[in-house]
């Protein structure tokens, strides 16, 4: 760890330190299900093929191709039905000229059969609901099949002994689906960190209970416990700390069994902001302030745990908009390089901004905006409204933060910006 430091670092640098304490987490074993999002730790072999057999595409009829050629609305070949073949069916019969089987979909090719034709492209008259199907001793074809027409084949899909999924992938639920093709319960994953979070101040009330005079509610503790869920984290909730070295070692120390704590509040120069005094005296501290806004006061250190851990700690600004910023830019990477995932970067964009963008202190300015496209095809953000670093309510309305770097005051209407990209359902 480097000494801590108060001159303001960029957030490049930030990150870059942030990041080098954290490693990919241990592997676990997870039912298929609940490992959804997270990142697979060894290669998904094929036990066996799939499909495992030759079987139909379509309900119909299995017949031979070349006893369709030339069939016609008005040129109908009539095969003798020598039997019926249901999912999940094993075939004892063979095709013959002349024959066909009548086949639901998934159904085992039978022998000798090498199409299928669909029962609308056939004289099976269509039924109703709940109505039974009108089956007869023959059957017309109205239109020639080709070879191989509606068949799946043995392993067209997964082909045994090879790697289906390789390790590294994270698990969508794609992935899920193809584990339990072949059998699988249970899947080997990167494990998921538990981040234990602890709102601090005398002023903060837990939601739920009367709020006296001048005392706000826990929005930081619930606003950071949902991001780490959302990416991927288990969060704990410690409650709240008083502002006294003595309750927030207490709280912290409850916490240091997790994989990371968070903290919110406390890491500025206040008489009472108290977390970078007890990082100090309970572990190691790098402490910054970074080139950023909002979210100009930041810690970052570790916390000595029993049994010689080193529990790492990120200090959030107390501001709920400053706390959700930072914990974007640097507690998403951290959640991501645990899980054993490498795409944390944020997409960003290009855009038109149609308002005033005022960058007056030499910080980059991560501005809330919405961010559409124009009728010319073209992106275009407009901020949110005010942007104070309490109004919470304009995180809420943005799905984008603009990125006004530091050497530049202003961005005037019209001119084009970099946008990163937070709740976005449509791509660029």
């Amino acid at each position: 760890m480097t000494q801590p430091s108060d001159s303001m670092i960029s957030v490049e640098e930030a990150r870059e330190r942030i990041l080098a304490f954290f490693a990919r987490l241990e592997p676990e074993r997870r039912p298929v299900l609940d490992a959804l999002g997270q990142v697979l730790a060894e290669d998904v072999v094929a036990p066996f093929d799939i499909p495992p057999l030759d079987n139909t595409a379509m309900d119909g009829y299995a017949v031979r191709a070349a006893d369709t050629t030339g069939a016609g609305e008005d040129t109908p070949r009539e095969l003798r039905v020598i039997a019926e073949l249901a999912a999940g069916a094993v075939p004892d019969m063979t095709v013959g000229p002349g024959e066909a089987v009548r086949i639901m979909t998934g159904a085992p090719m039978p022998a000798g059969a090498d199409a299928v034709v669909p029962f609308e492209e056939t004289d099976e008259p269509l039924r109703g609901v709940n109505e039974r199907p009108r089956k007869g001793g023959t059957v017309r074809v109205l239109k020639a099949a080709g070879v191989a027409a509606n068949i799946r084949f043995r392993g067209e899909d997964v082909r045994a002994g090879r790697v289906v999924i390789p390790a590294g992938r994270v698990l969508r639920p794609s992935e899920v689906g193809v584990l339990a093709s072949l059998g699988m319960s249970e899947a080997s994953v990167y494990r998921r960190p538990v981040v234990a979070i602890l709102s601090t101040g005398d002023e903060v009330t837990e939601p739920g209970r009367p709020l006296q005079p001048g005392h706000i509610y826990d929005a930081n503790g619930y606003s950071v416990a949902a991001l780490v869920r959302k990416y991927g984290g288990v969060p704990r909730l410690l409650g709240i700390a008083r502002d006294t070295v003595e309750d927030l070692t207490a709280r912290i120390r409850e916490g240091l069994d997790a994989d990371m704590i968070i903290t919110s509040a406390g890491v500025s120069r206040g008489d009472f902001d108290v977390v970078k005094d007890v990082l100090a005296r309970e572990g190691s501290i790098d402490f910054w302030t970074v080139r950023m806004k909002p979210g100009k006061p930041l810690a970052f250190g570790a916390f000595a745990a029993p049994g010689g851990r080193r529990v790492p700690h990120l200090g959030l600004p107390g501001n709920p908009v400053s706390s959700m910023v930072s914990f974007e830019l640097f507690g998403r990477a951290a959640i991501f390089t645990m899980l054993g995932r490498g795409d944390w970067e944020r997409p960003v964009i290009r855009a038109i901004t149609r308002d005033e963008v005022r960058n007056v202190d030499g910080r980059r300015f991560f501005a809330r905006c919405i961010v559409t496209r124009g009728e010319d095809g073209r992106w275009y953000a407009d901020l949110t409204g005010p942007q104070g670093s309490g109004i919470l309510t304009s995180m809420s309305a943005a799905n984008g933060l603009t990125i006004i770097p530091e050497d530049v005051p202003v961005a005037h209407p019209g001119d084009e910006i970099d946008v990163m990209m937070l709740d976005w359902e449509h791509a660029p």
